[in-house]
């Protein structure tokens, strides 16, 4: 049995937060929707946990499994706040668990704004 999985890249129904870098100057409201995020990731303790969501094998992670980071669980909580103001994650209180999920349009639309136009 396999581990692997498809990520889909960009549902058609999602738009991606920015254009390319190299397409054309962004407006104020991309520059700072961008800046937020960058800002926000920033961080290490915030990149360690984007990660550790975005990784995870089943797609979203409980705050229980990725509170690991060298930090305490408040600093965890104020972190994972951060990252959701920023419009980099989602999430889904379960019982007594907060379970967080990347938002679908975040990777692709960040990788597609880092991607030089095709010449």
């Amino acid at each position: 049995m396999s581990n692997s999985r498809v990520l889909e890249v960009l549902p058609p129904d999602v738009e991606p937060c920015c254009p390319p870098l190299s397409e054309r100057p962004f407006t104020a409201e991309e520059a700072e929707r961008t800046a937020r995020m960058f800002r926000a990731l920033g961080d290490p303790v915030r990149l360690r946990l984007f990660t550790a969501v975005a990784s995870h094998p089943d797609g979203e992670a409980c705050v229980c499994d990725i509170s690991d980071v060298g930090v305490s669980q408040p600093t965890v909580s104020h972190h994972l706040k951060k990252l959701k103001e920023a419009g980099l994650l989602t999430s889904e209180r379960r019982g007594t668990w907060v379970f967080y999920r990347v938002e679908p349009s975040v990777l692709a639309g960040m990788g597609q704004m880092l991607t030089p136009r095709a010449a």
